[in-house]
Formats: structure tokens, sequence, C-alpha cells
């Protein structure tokens, strides 16, 4: 019965948005300005920039700004000056000029733009204290109740509507649910503990959410596993964590709500034609 249960960009495609970059791109902006001190190495007149390095080793880290050390550097070094080496090739061989891999090239250029945009959005704009408040108690005000039942599963309508009138008759709904049903929790008394409607499928749902306390189906419900007579025993509200337990998921959510807007709004003021 119980079903089975923003970030706009992987780092890696900075690693790769780099590599792919012709290589009088990065000789003109060694032009530009960059002191020789910039560069961590030149492969066939073309520097690989200190902030180059930087990117490809945030990215091989997962993210992380920790600098690479020693022989962790001198790997990574390795493998910035091989993908260099390939992207070379790939320029002699005209490849940048093959349509499949200059839409590969924009769409990275598109990610990594969309994220530096985000992460400027979210430094000028972070969450207040109050807006992870506000979102924390929203969160809680909808958080479904939690219902404690037991229920009886048969194969066809038929057997349910004999369970029914053996219920209304005073029956044993535990025995019952032992001698009749066909689920796991017949060895049970048909107890399923304690649960969220979420963690069920529609039809039982919507059926013990309708139950008063106490009482059983009077009808029996259908669902994909077959056809269940449903006892509800309890009812309770969630049990709340602490505000400042889950601040920082609440935090991250808000942030990403804030983000969603600021998108939202500048779809309203967008030229856009599908």
């Amino acid at each position: 019965m119980r079903k089975t249960s923003f970030s706009l960009i992987i780092l890696t495609a900075v690693l790769l948005a780099a590599c792919t970059r012709p290589a009088e791109d990065t000789s003109k902006a060694a032009d530009e300005g960059k002191s020789a001190k910039a560069a961590v190495a030149t492969i066939n007149g073309q520097k690989l920039s200190a902030e180059l390095f930087d990117a490809f080793a945030m990215a091989i880290r997962g993210g992380t700004q920790e600098p690479l050390e020693g022989e962790q550097r001198e790997q990574a070094l390795d493998q910035l000056i091989n993908m260099t080496l390939a992207a070379q090739a790939a320029e002699k061989d005209g490849l940048a000029k093959d349509p499949a891999v200059q839409a590969r090239i924009e769409l990275l250029r598109t990610q990594i733009l969309a994220e530096a945009a985000s992460e400027k959005y979210i430094k000028a704009n972070p969450a207040t204290d109050e807006e992870i408040r506000a979102e924390f108690d929203a969160q809680v005000a909808t958080m479904p109740k939690e219902y404690k039942a037991r229920h009886i599963l048969v194969d066809n309508k038929e057997s349910a509507d004999a369970i029914i009138a053996k219920l209304q008759a005073g029956g044993d709904f535990a025995k019952l649910a032992t001698a009749e049903s066909k689920d796991s929790s017949a060895s049970n008394g048909g107890d399923l503990g304690w649960f969220s409607p979420q963690t069920m499928v529609k039809p039982f749902a919507d059926a013990v959410a309708a139950l008063e306390k106490g009482k059983f189906t009077q009808q029996p419900v259908q669902s994909e596993f077959g056809w269940h007579v449903i006892l509800l025993e309890d009812v309770r509200s969630p049990e709340v964590p602490e505000f400042e337990q889950v601040k920082p998921q609440v935090e991250m959510f808000t942030q990403r709500k804030k983000l969603q807007a600021y998108l939202e709004e500048l779809r309203k003021t967008a030229s856009i034609q599908k």
C-alpha cells in the first residue's frame, strides 16, 4: 500500500568551457594585461592562467575552494595540460566549427553566465532571519496530519463487502484482518502503525483522511493493490523539529524561492518567442 517513495550548473562545466575555448582567446586575454606570473603553464604558445587552473581545481574537488598542494596539484596540472592538448588538436581539426560542438560550447557559456548571475543575486539579496523563520512557520502550517490505522486487503469487492457486514455486526477488526487480509500486515491484525498520507496510494490516503477516529470504512476502498477495509484508530499532528535544527535547510529553500522569483521577474520583462 505504501507507494515507493538549483543548482544551475555542475562545476565540471567550468573546466569544459575553459578547455574548449579557442586558443586565440587565451592569448588575447594574456595580451590584455595578464602577467607572466599568472600563467601556470604554456602549451604550444597558449598560456594557462592561474584563474583557469583554479577553476579546474575547484571542479575536480567538487566545488571546494581549498587549494591543491604538492602531488595533487601536479596531477591536476597534468590533467589540465592533457585537456588543453586535446582541445588544441580539436581546434586544428576544425571541430570548433562543428555545429554540434558549437552548440555545446554555447550551452556551457550560458550555464556559467547564469550561475554567475544567480550567485550575484544571492549575494546581494540573502535570505533574512525573518524570511527564513516565516518560511519555516509556513511549512509547519502545511504539514499533513499523521494517522494510525488498520486495514484488511482482499481481492474483490464482494469479499470486502462481506467483511464490512461482519464488522457492522460487531466483529473484531484485528481478528478479521488476521483471518482475511492478504496484506503482510495481517499477522499484526492489519496494523499499519503511524503514517502520513503521502506514503500511501491516493485512494487509501483519501479514505483515511475522510474517516472519523474509531470508525471504519462503510464502503470498500479500491486501489491498485485490491480492495481495502480501513479502520482509523488515531490522528496526531506531526512532530515538528526545532527551528535551529533545520534552519540551514530552510535557509537554502528560502533562498532558492527568492532566486526563482527573481527569474520569474526576468521572464516578465523579457521578449520570449517559442
